[in-house]
């Protein structure tokens, strides 16, 4: 028979296991402890897109404070990179007129562009009256010229591609002008104004000026086809000048007395967030201009501006 003796010592000698054993797994819950909040901690969220608005300065000023604020030009130019640049350039008519996107504002661009080292800066648009009268008297194609850039015609079935719109709901292919396709860094200077058909130019209106059969649009949905094309291109920077929008008899304006003066200017990556926040400043709400509530639902930006990382900088 085991004595008494004999079990309690077993027993201590248990304990003393058990205690030791105990001991180093406390030491190591900790540790244990922290590796596992580690690895149940939320993955972070995609960063909000930054949305820089500018007040109260020149266009190029504006310009300036709004790219210094998205982290510089060289934040979406390299050197030695093609560029083009796409204004409004659709309509005949004087820079006072807010027509067309201000010549100043295109300029200070080119000008960015190739101290940044760009290896070539084009500015074109397939305009609605006559391409050689828009480039001349819209003020652009002399600023252009001056800053050091290139114009190219955008009036010429030859200069247009056909491409695929995979993930278009109407707009299921479109000839592209070639600059758009073949340039690195593409850059999208509206102007904001009223639009008897859809509402409001902006952003992603602007973008018609970029395809050869922009009637197929009308033909079929304008505002579906606005959208389906920004899931097939989307500028590597929009920068949208409001200075003075144009509230009614949009889009080529009747008098000056069409235009609000609101020196603005608008520039963000999100092409769905900006043409947002130009709705609010022509006074309508964002869903119910249907190309930007139809963009959205392709998940190709945010109309929310509530999720938006708005930087509101006024320079006066």
């Amino acid at each position: 028979m085991i004595s008494q003796t004999h079990l309690l010592m077993n027993t201590r000698r248990d304990f003393i296991k058990k205690s030791i054993t105990l001991g180093a797994v406390a030491c190591a819950i900790p540790e244990l402890g922290r590796a596992v909040v580690a690895e149940a901690a939320p993955v972070e969220s995609t960063p909000k897109p930054v949305l820089v608005a500018v007040r109260d300065g020149s266009r190029s000023a504006m310009l300036d404070r709004a790219l210094t604020e998205l982290g510089g030009l060289q934040a979406f130019l390299k050197p030695g990179q093609s560029v083009v640049i796409k204004p409004n350039i659709g309509w005949n008519v004087t820079p006072e007129r807010g027509g067309d996107t201000h010549p100043e504002l295109v300029a200070h661009l080119v000008k960015l562009c190739l101290a940044a080292g760009a290896k070539t800066v084009n500015v074109f648009d397939y305009t609605c009256n006559p391409w050689r009268d828009c480039y001349t008297n819209s003020g652009i194609e002399d600023a252009v010229k001056a800053a050091g850039g290139t114009m190219m015609p955008g009036n010429d079935k030859t200069y247009y591609r056909e491409v695929e719109i995979p993930n278009g709901k109407v707009l299921k292919k479109a000839r592209v002008h070639q600059l758009v396709l073949d340039s690195d860094v593409f850059f999208n200077v509206p102007v904001l104004k009223h639009h008897s058909g859809s509402l409001m130019t902006a952003s992603m209106k602007n973008l018609m000026g970029v395809i050869w059969d922009r009637s197929f649009y009308h033909r079929a949905d304008l505002h579906q086809c606005i959208a389906d094309f920004v899931t097939f291109k989307r500028p590597t920077l929009n920068i949208l000048d409001a200075y003075h929008p144009m509230f009614r008899n949009g889009p080529r304006g009747l008098t000056v007395e069409d235009l609000v003066e609101k020196r603005m200017l608008f520039a963000c990556t999100d092409i769905v967030a900006i043409d947002a926040a130009a709705a609010r400043v022509l006074d309508h709400d964002p869903a119910d201009i249907r190309h930007i509530a139809m963009a959205a639902q392709h998940n190709v930006g945010i109309m929310d501006l509530s999720k938006v990382d708005v930087r509101r900088v006024k320079l006066a």
